[in-house]
């Protein structure tokens, strides 16, 4: 079906907005000024960062908001070559981004070489897919390319506009409106009657659920209505935090970079007699978790075959979440869920829940956790909240609880640095009305401070929490560990109220529990952004996690 003619930005950017994309981020030039400005006028607000990495996370923060694909708008050769670390991170935390790029037309790029690159090589090993935009078929390369970044396992897809086609009005092949496929469910047939029989006698069930849960629609809800209607406990990995309210009875948390949790949960584990991992990839998990149970009790239900061999299941299922439980269950309850004992009649769940809760508790001494504590008392239960990578990220996800899937935000699997910051800007100018909190370290804020003007810029209410150590912690405690000298890993300080301040926010420093509580509630409540240092001593994060 042949469409009328219109340029191949406009078609871009009216299908980007078909798909619920209302923001876009980047830093123009000369080669997208004709596709930003489409997007504006289709709709689509775009908003200047000050760096393509930061972009590239703000983008990912309005997905997390209202589930639409992410957009990054970065120019040809440096402005793509900023993007690399978020696009790869997009990739591997299973993010939906749309990268727009423009390039010189292949003629011209025979003998003219000022920024030139090969994009879709540079892009090939971080995306799931790149294109370049062609005459008379941009309608059908931006539907396959929604379709790519959404459907199945998400991901970054990139899209080349030559110069000279992005304003050029054209004959348009019309795709037709694409339809995500019908989740599926495992085949009826021995591998799933083998796996209801293994749940039906199961005495000590446990579910391990993850990232992929959240990118199924349906999928958490379905996990919550399974653990409850069999009472089966439920481990999480940091991104799978809130599929389960962690205040639930049944919720055992998220883990997966702490060897602190390792040794209270590994054991656990070891202990069920059936384990059904549901949505769980373990690119979020630290190397102690390779093999972490018995393949012969392993239920699985993946989006994709298991190619990455950290853990094995003898029945796995290549299939919709949702349906896998359903057909799991087969409308008959676990038996042992009705007898007269019960699962884990010894409490063992339980048990494990109290040593958790203990373990990662806020103490008296003042540090990261004792202020992490009261942050959470002061800020209100629907809040948001970023975190950077870094120690205190691995001590904020075991302490703090999520009560929905996507309400602590942070990069699991590529763990890049820098992301809490731009993923709050981007979930803010998305959700408004939802308090958003965003955790540092000061190296993390150190390489990404220049986003404190965008805050200011776009005039948004952010409280930014800086843990001050003058140390890169983390790699810090991994030397003393090795045995190594102190090398590479501390900095002078630096004046974080005074630079919030010469950025446009509020700065405040706060240094026992009742004054962070004190000013996390003024920072929430005033106009602009507002930014928190919590001064901390070295080694504050020894034995914390």
């Amino acid at each position: 079906m042949m469409g009328t003619g219109s340029s191949t930005v406009d078609i871009i950017a009216s299908r980007l907005y078909e798909a619920g994309c209302r923001h876009a981020f980047g830093i123009p030039g000369g080669e997208v000024l004709a596709m930003m400005h489409a997007l504006e006028d289709a709709g689509i607000a775009f908003s200047l960062a000050k760096h393509e990495n930061g972009a590239g996370f703000m983008a990912e923060g309005t997905h997390h908001a209202n589930g639409a694909p992410g957009i990054l708008l970065a120019t040809i050769g440096p402005g793509l070559a900023n993007a690399v670390n978020v696009i790869a991170n997009a990739e591997q935390d299973r993010v939906p981004l749309i990268v727009l790029t423009g390039c010189v037309d292949a003629d011209e790029a025979l003998t003219y070489t000022h920024q030139v690159m090969d994009h879709a090589a540079l892009m090939a090993p971080v995306t799931k897919a790149s294109f370049t935009a062609v005459e008379n078929a941009t309608d059908v390369m931006i539907c396959k390319a929604l379709a790519i970044a959404t459907e199945g396992r998400p991901g970054p897809v990139h899209i080349d506009i030559p110069i000279s086609l992005a304003t050029r009005d054209h004959v348009n092949a019309s795709a037709p409106r694409r339809k995500a496929p019908a989740p599926a469910g495992p085949a009826e047939g021995p591998p799933l009657e083998k796996a209801r029989a293994m749940f039906r006698a199961s005495k000590r069930p446990v579910m391990v659920a993850g990232l992929d849960v959240l990118n199924e629609e349906g999928a958490a809800g379905a996990v919550r209505d399974f653990v409850e209607t069999h009472r089966i406990p439920l481990l999480t990995t940091y991104k799978g935090k809130g599929i389960l309210p962690e205040d639930h009875a049944l919720s055992l948390g998220g883990h997966g970079l702490s060897p602190v949790s390792d040794a209270l949960v590994m054991p656990f584990v070891a202990q069920a007699d059936l384990v059904i991992a549901a949505g769980y990839d373990p690119i979020e998990m630290r190397a102690g978790w390779r093999d972490p149970w018995d393949p012969a009790k392993a239920i699985e239900f993946a989006s994709e075959p298991n190619r990455h061999d950290m853990h094995h299941a003898d029945i796995s299922f290549t299939c919709s979440v949702g349906a896998g439980l359903s057909a799991l269950s087969g409308g008959a309850a676990n038996t042992a869920a009705n007898g007269a004992e019960g699962l884990w009649s010894c409490g063992e769940a339980d048990v494990l829940r109290i040593a958790l809760k203990s373990r990662f508790s806020a103490g008296k001494a003042w540090g990261p956790a004792l202020a992490i504590d009261a942050i959470r008392r002061a800020a209100p239960r629907d809040t948001v909240i970023t975190a950077d990578s870094g120690a205190h990220r691995i001590l904020l996800s075991q302490m703090w609880e999520c009560h929905e899937p996507r309400s602590m935000l942070q990069s699991t699997a590529l763990c890049t640095m820098g992301c809490a910051l731009p993923l709050a800007v981007g979930y803010k100018l998305a959700s408004p009305g939802r308090p958003v909190i965003a955790f540092m370290g000061d190296a993390g804020l150190e390489m990404i401070m220049g986003e404190l003007a965008t805050l200011r810029d776009l005039k948004l209410n952010v409280l930014v929490v800086v843990f001050a150590d003058q140390s890169l912690a983390l790699i810090e405690l991994k030397q003393r560990q090795s045995g190594m000298k102190n090398l590479g890993v501390d900095f002078g300080g630096t004046d974080f109220p005074a630079l919030a301040e010469a950025m446009g926010g509020t700065g405040r420093t706060a240094k026992t529990a009742a004054a962070v509580e004190s000013e996390v509630a003024e920072a929430l409540a005033r106009d602009g952004f507002t930014l928190l240092a919590i001064p901390i001593d070295a080694k504050a994060y020894d034995g914390k996690f």
